[in-house]
């Protein structure tokens, strides 16, 4: 079930609200947590199952590292910091830990594991195309995300971030929060420990968090899904004129941003408007004037998230230029990893531990830092559309033709023109320009629905009702963070 479509916006999210509100403080969790339960289980029932264990696993490796057994006990206190750990409690969040990585593992790279023995295998002339057939392995929504979130919790508690939960129901809430479970923001469980004791539920909140959603579907539907179609119609010719490869690699820029962005505000709408605030997600990251800086402000809960729970640990920056280099690469190709199981990922994450690196190396000399802001902008821009396309390529050799193509060094279909009379329609060219202005000139979801006047209410009731229509005669409506 995706947001953007009239099952959530006509009959589940009305219903969601109007259960959690009546049923009173009490029940609310256990009710949310059904709720989320019956959103993700709607493609499939047993996937449900997978996160259900993950949660159990969890929660008592919690309980273990409070060193509290499994009695209830509301009044747990965070573990001091500077306390040694025990033996028992550095095994509860290695088997924490170890289940999450290893349910993650299995599901996301069975499949990715099974395709390169089969490729090694064949050199040798061994056919092992029929099993791969037979192994492969569904991959459920959202694993990466609930994995890490719940990963978290173990890890907050055991370093004394945030204390622990005796209710296995408010922490099922937690993991299973239908706003933010498939695809994001990854909410660290010490952002909303104490909002799962007590939070306020205001009509400014509310308000806001109806702002978000508006705006939220307004990005999906109005200009994430045109992008999308100008990307998909590029990416999938084989080979395009070197003007129609620009156009649909910086379509592709628009769509993921806006897709993933629009599913950040509205699950941020979505928790205010069930009492939450959960952190910002995105922050015009292409108005970034560095990789470095870029990374601060796109999918920021996940960039956050692989400094504090891995870069750190690794050793970060406090062991030398080199060990920071190599931590830097390390991070960034697990990322890459962390979004998909194929090498183009893996070549994606590459490019920006790389560039990550170079920038560290070059500190306050780096070669384009000497150019204006604009400057500074457009090449940071340059990067990430080129690693993008590996990002959006099928596979590899089809990412090297298209760069290829963008380049004019790639032979050119004799039909590529006419595939300018599809992406040239008024319609794409005037929502691409918008994506692009709004992009790069416009404030975020974040910032401009802090305080909601009544000209803003107004406009974002307006982009509500203009998305909804719209939705009724769109046909291409995907979430591109739901396969992560």
């Amino acid at each position: 079930m995706v947001f953007s479509s009239q099952l959530f916006l006509f009959y589940f999210l009305p219903f969601a609200l109007l259960t959690y509100y009546v049923i009173g403080r009490r029940g609310r969790h256990g009710m949310l947590t059904l709720l989320s339960y019956a959103f993700y289980g709607w493609a499939n029932p047993w996937f449900v199952l997978l996160m259900l264990g993950s949660t159990i696993i969890d929660f008592y490796c919690g309980l273990a590292i409070m060193k509290r057994g499994v009695e209830p006990n509301p009044d747990l206190e965070k573990l001091p910091k500077d306390l040694p750990r025990t033996r028992a409690q550095r095994t509860a969040l290695t088997i924490s830990i170890v289940a999450n990585l290893s349910l993650l593992g299995f599901f996301k790279y069975f499949n990715f594991a099974i395709e390169n023995y089969n490729a090694i295998v064949s050199a040798f002339g061994i056919d092992f195309a029929v099993w791969e057939q037979a192994l492969r392995i569904t991959l459920p929504l959202g694993i990466s995300f609930y994995t890490f979130q719940s990963m978290s919790y173990s890890i907050d508690v055991y370093r004394g971030d945030a204390r622990g939960m005796s209710n296995p129901v408010d922490f099922a809430c937690y993991v299973a929060m239908f706003p933010q479970l498939v695809a994001g923001p990854i909410i660290r469980f010490s952002e909303v420990a104490e909002q799962l004791r007590e939070r306020s539920h205001t009509v400014t909140k509310f308000a806001r968090g109806i702002g978000m959603l508006s705006i939220g579907m307004a990005k999906k539907v109005l200009l994430a899904n045109p992008c999308g179609k100008i990307a998909d119609t590029c990416f999938d010719a084989g080979s395009v004129l070197v003007v129609d490869a620009w156009y649909g690699v910086v379509a592709y820029a628009m769509q993921i941003y806006f897709d993933f962005s629009a599913y950040s505000d509205m699950a941020i709408g979505l928790g205010l408007m069930l009492g939450f605030v959960f952190p910002k997600n995105f922050d015009s990251p292409y108005k970034s004037q560095s990789i470095t800086e870029f990374w601060r402000r796109w999918h920021i809960s996940l960039s956050s998230w692989l400094r504090d729970y891995l870069y750190k640990p690794l050793g970060g920056n406090r062991k030398g230029a080199r060990r920071t280099y190599v931590n830097l690469a390390i991070v960034m190709l697990l990322g890459g990893l962390w979004h998909g199981a194929s090498w183009n990922f893996v070549i994606w994450g590459a490019i920006h531990g790389g560039w990550l690196a170079f920038e560290r190396s070059q500190g306050k000399d780096s070669f384009y830092r000497a150019l204006p802001p604009v400057g500074r902008v457009a090449v940071t821009f340059l990067i990430v559309l080129f690693s993008w396309v590996f990002f959006r390529a099928s596979d590899l050799p089809s990412a090297l033709n298209y760069l290829g193509c963008m380049f004019g060094v790639a032979d050119v279909q004799d039909g590529a023109p006419l595939l300018r009379m599809v992406i040239g329609q008024p319609y794409y060219l005037g929502s691409f320009a918008l994506a692009a202005g709004i992009a790069f000139f416009a404030p975020q979801t974040w910032d401009w629905t802090r305080q909601i006047t009544m000209p803003k209410a107004l406009t974002s009731l307006g982009l509500l009702l203009l998305s909804v229509v719209i939705l009724f005669t769109q046909a291409y409506n995907p979430f591109i963070y739901f396969i992560f």
